[in-house]
């Protein structure tokens, strides 16, 4: 332990390891016999308390009152928190010491019956404590004090933002509503896996090391494989492999996959981050609208119970279905603009009057994209389909089956963040070769974010890609929605921070 760390309440915890050694009572056991957690003596308090029998429960202490040979403590587990009353008479002279030498954060368990206190608080009545984890760095203490209302305030000293985000575990380990964003998490999770397990879809697993990035216009991480002596990445999408898997037949396949994109941090991007992308052969983008909506509804309801929400004081619904406007039709109904009737100049003076800007060469496709972004994007509050967009958005979606100049893509929006994307996958090898290497082109041009060229996807592509819809979105803006947090990094359980020196 570093030496600045140890202050006077360090030095007094490892004093009392000392004596637990002296004693030659373990302050770290490998195990202890746990019979109920909080949540099942609870459920069972009428049973338990008639029937006397005995329960071994066990949690950190949170709440520590001694007087004298008596002794009431909280213990909170995964479910919440429950008193424990130790009694010296009870626990015995040499089982009590334990009892003296506990500390706010420690682990422990205990043996007992279930009883009412004198209060008619539900409690333990502690029969023998079991020191589980001694604590040597002491606990954050929330203070609590009556306002000039007379109500009473807890203020939390462990509130500093920046340290919460690097020492998670205690963010969890004082604040419940922290604890329980991640455990909505995975509820969230869980809710899409099994939607998309009953439709049908497998789950895959796909290179996060992969010698050439694709599927999405991004910077990527580079490494080098020392062994092959070659230069790696890391993925920014898992796309062009399960298109592969689609190649060789799986027809139904979705992976949760970690992606690392080499740009800036912010309210709602992360340089790591969790997507899911799946894909459906014989589909297009109609069928994956159907799914998202179905999804994004599923998702609220594990999360919330209901598919409204609250996010940041806006009342949002996403029961399905949600509206459809192709991009042309919103940039009129939301912006005001008939891109349709404006010249490619006309276009260009609005987007720079607008305050847009566009790397590299301007096109129609890449204006009426950013006019879209500067009008439209902040006012999609409530769940909308953007659909129908320019060819210069993807390469890797097919062209719109009637109306020249578009493909057929789709981008939801709620809140006014886009939160996902998907096609009617282009499985036309001659064309996607055309678009790859149109990207190559447009990099080097100026563009900072283009696709390269990778020859094994192309090899894929021109041995058979059935007609295939697909799907991707981030999972946590998605939580960020359904949970009501301000930023990423609020549903990230460890998120990348600077140095603390920086």
């Amino acid at each position: 332990m570093a030496m600045q760390d140890m202050n006077d309440q360090v030095q007094a915890r490892l004093a009392k390891l000392d004596k637990f050694k002296e004693m030659g009572v373990e302050a770290y056991p490998h195990k202890f016999n746990r019979t109920h957690d909080s949540k099942t003596l609870k459920e069972n308090k009428e049973a338990l308390m008639a029937s006397g029998e005995e329960v071994a429960f066990a949690g950190r202490v949170v709440r520590f009152n001694r007087k004298g040979k008596m002794c009431f403590m909280h213990l909170k587990d995964r479910y919440g928190r429950l008193q424990v009353v130790c009694a010296r008479d009870e626990v015995g002279e040499e089982n009590y010491e334990i009892v003296k030498m506990t500390d706010l954060g420690d682990f422990i368990g205990v043996n007992g019956f279930m009883f009412e206190t004198q209060t008619g608080e539900y409690s333990v009545h502690v029969k023998k404590v079991t020191m589980l984890s001694k604590a040597v760095r002491p606990l954050p203490v929330a203070k609590e004090k009556i306002d000039e209302n007379g109500n009473k305030v807890v203020f939390n000293e462990f509130a500093d933002v920046d340290t919460r985000y690097r020492q998670r575990y205690i963010d969890m380990a004082l604040n419940d509503d922290v604890k329980e964003v991640f455990i909505k998490r995975s509820k969230i999770m869980q809710a899409i896996r099994e939607y998309l397990i009953e439709k049908g879809f497998i789950e895959v697993e796909t290179p996060t090391l992969q010698p050439i990035y694709g599927g999405a216009n991004a910077r990527p991480f580079t490494t080098h494989h020392n062994a092959c002596d070659m230069t790696l990445y890391l993925r920014v999408a898992p796309e062009l492999y399960l298109k592969r898997c689609i190649v060789g037949g799986m027809e139904k396949v979705f992976e949760f996959s970690k992606n690392f994109r080499n740009e800036g941090m912010d309210r709602t991007h992360s340089p790591e981050f969790t997507g899911l992308e799946f894909y459906e052969a014989y589909a297009d983008y109609n069928d994956m609208m159907v799914h998202f909506e179905n999804i994004y509804e599923r998702a609220c309801i594990a999360a919330n119970g209901t598919t409204k929400i609250e996010y940041q004081g806006k009342e949002i619904d996403f029961k399905a279905p949600w509206p459809r406007y192709s991009m042309i039709e919103a940039i009129e109904k939301f912006g005001g603009l008939k891109v349709n009737d404006m010249s490619d100049d006309e276009i260009k003076a609005k987007m720079e009057e607008l305050g847009g800007h566009l790397d590299g060469e301007f096109s129609r496709g890449r204006g009426i994209l950013e006019l879209f972004e500067l009008t439209v994007e902040d006012k999609l509050i409530q769940p909308t389909f953007i659909k129908d967009m320019p060819t210069e958005s993807t390469p890797l979606c097919k062209k719109h089956r009637t109306i020249e100049g578009l493909i057929e893509q789709f981008e939801p929006y709620a809140n006014g963040w886009e939160l996902g994307n998907a096609y009617t996958e282009l499985n036309d090898p001659i064309r996607q070769r055309e678009l790859l290497e149109d990207q190559v082109r447009r990099g080097r041009g100026g563009e900072g974010e283009t696709h390269p060229m990778d020859e094994n996807f192309m090899h894929a592509i021109e041995s058979g890609l059935p007609p295939t819809g697909g799907v991707g979105f981030g999972i946590d803006r998605m939580v960020m929605l359904l949970t009501n947090q301000q930023t990423i990094r609020d549903v990230q359980l460890f998120p990348l921070m600077k140095p603390e020196t920086c």
